[in-house]
C-alpha cells in the first residue's frame, strides 16, 4: 500500500516516520520542510507527493490566532473558531492532483460542522475522509501505533468503501485490529474535540480539590484523589487524576476555546468552555499567590508543558509566570543566589537543592526536606 503525508510537522513528520518504519512505501511534503531523514521520500511539490499513492494523510494546522492557545489568560478574549485557511489551501489543491481511487484522509483537528460546512464541498474528484488521532506530544509514534481508538467519518456514517481500506491499513500498520468509531463527518469531529475537552475538565476539577484542600485545611489532595482515581465504575480512569499543574499542550487549551465559539454560534445559552477554561486561569493565579507567600524572585524548572520537550505550547507553567509577574514578582532565567523559590514543575524534574531558597513542589512528590513546601498539603 502506497502512502503520503502532507504536511510533516509535529504531527505529521513522527506518523510518516512511523508509517515508513514499518514497510509502507511512503511520500511525505510540506512548504516548509525541503527534508526530512529516515525512509520518507520527500517530494518537492505536492502533486509528485500525492502521485499514485492510495492514501494521502493531510496533516496541516489548523491554529488559533496569538494569545490563544493557553499559556496567557484567555478567558476574556472573543471566542473564535480555529484558522482553516491551510486546511482549505491543501484540500484544494489535493482535489487537483488525485483520482476517484485515491483516498483523501483529513487527520488535522477541526469542529463539529466544519467538514461538511466548509471543505467538503473543496473535494469533488476523490473521497474524503475523516480520521484525527489521539496523540501526545513527545509520544506521538506511540500513541499512533497503539491508540486508543481509531476514529473514521464519512459523509453519511457508513456503507464507504473507504472505511474498509482504511481498517486494512491500519491493520497492517499496528499487526493488530485497535477499536475502531466509525460516524458521520460531525459525529467523529465530536468524539475528538470532546475527547480533549474531557481532560481539560478532569484536570480543573481535580486541581478544584486542591484549592479546596489548601483554603480549608485538614485534607490531604492525594489522599482525596487516590480514592477517585480508582473509582472506575463510574469515573473513566486514573489518568489525570494527580493535583498540580494544570492543563497545557497545543490540543487541550485551544479546543475549549474553539469550543466556546461553537457554544455562541449554535446559541446553546451555556459556556461550559468558557467556564472550563476561567477556572483554569483562577487556579494558576491561586498557584501564583501561593508562591508568592515565600518570595519574589522565582525560578521554575521549565517552561514546557511537557517533561522531556521544550514545547510550550498553551504551557500552564507560563500561565502561572503570567499571574506571578502581575502580582510583581520576578521570573529569574537562571538559578542563582537571587532566587528565593524554585518552582518544580514536572514531577520528573531533576535539579541540584543545596538549601538555599525555597522549594515549591507542585506534585508533592519531593524527597522530604525541611525547606520544601508541597502545594496542597
Amino acid at each position: 500500500m502506497k502512502i503520503a503525508f502532507v504536511g510533516l510537522g509535529k504531527l505529521g513528520q513522527p506518523c510518516a516516520e512511523a508509517t515508513a518504519e514499518r514497510g509502507f512505501d511512503v511520500t511525505g511534503y510540506d512548504t516548509n520542510k525541503a527534508k526530512v531523514s529516515g525512509r520518507i521520500q520527500i517530494k518537492f511539490s505536492l502533486a509528485e507527493a500525492v502521485k499514485d499513492r492510495d492514501i494521502v494523510f493531510v496533516a496541516v494546522p489548523t491554529p488559533h490566532s496569538e494569545g490563544y492557545d493557553g499559556g496567557t489568560p484567555s478567558s476574556d478574549l472573543p471566542p473564535r473558531d480555529f484558522d482553516y485557511s491551510y486546511v482549505t489551501d491543501c484540500l484544494r489543491e489535493c482535489n487537483e492532483h488525485m483520482a476517484e481511487s485515491q483516498l483523501l484522509v483529513l487527520i488535522s483537528t477541526v469542529l463539529p460542522g466544519t467538514i461538511r460546512r466548509e471543505l467538503a464541498p473543496l473535494v469533488s474528484r476523490t473521497n474524503l475522509i475523516y480520521n484525527p488521532y489521539l496523540i501526545a506530544m513527545g509520544t506521538v509514534k506511540q500513541d499512533y501505533l497503539d491508540p486508543e481508538m481509531i476514529m473514521i467519518g464519512t459523509r453519511h456514517g457508513g456503507g464507504d468503501s473507504g472505511i474498509e481500506r482504511l481498517r486494512l491499513f491500519y491493520r497492517e500498520l499496528m499487526g493488530f485490529n485497535a477499536r475502531t468509531e466509525t460516524g458521520t463527518w460531525e459525529e467523529v469531529e465530536a468524539m475528538k474535540i470532546f475527547y480533549n475537552t474531557f481532560i481539560s475538565t478532569k484536570l480543573t476539577l481535580v486541581n478544584m480539590i486542591q484549592d479546596v484542600a489548601r483554603k480549608l485545611g485538614h485534607i490531604n489532595t492525594d489522599v482525596v484523589t487516590r480514592a477517585l482515581a480508582h473509582s472506575t465504575k463510574r469515573i473513566t480512569s486514573p489518568r489525570y487524576m494527580k493535583a498540580g499543574m494544570g492543563d497545557g499542550g497545543a490540543c487541550h487549551p485551544r479546543d475549549n476555546i474553539a469550543l466556546r465559539w461553537l457554544s455562541k454560534e449554535l446559541g446553546l445559552g451555556y459556556d461550559l468552555f468558557g467556564a472550563i477554561m476561567s477556572a483554569r486561569e483562577q487556579q494558576a493565579e491561586n498557584m501564583a499567590r501561593e508562591i508568592l507567600r515565600h518570595g519574589q524572585v522565582i525560578y521554575f524548572t521549565s517552561n514546557a508543558y511537557k517533561p522531556g520537550t521544550d514545547l510550550v505550547d498553551g504551557s500552564y507553567s507560563l500561565l502561572v509566570q503570567h499571574y506571578i509577574q502581575k502580582h510583581q514578582g520576578l521570573i529569574a532565567s537562571q538559578l542563582d543566589d537571587s532566587v528565593q523559590v524554585i518552582v518544580r514543575v514536572h514531577e520528573s524534574d531533576v535539579f541540584v537543592d543545596d538549601g538555599r531558597c525555597k522549594v515549591f513542589d507542585t506534585w508533592r512528590t519531593y524527597p522530604p526536606a525541611a525547606n520544601v513546601i508541597y502545594y496542597g498539603k
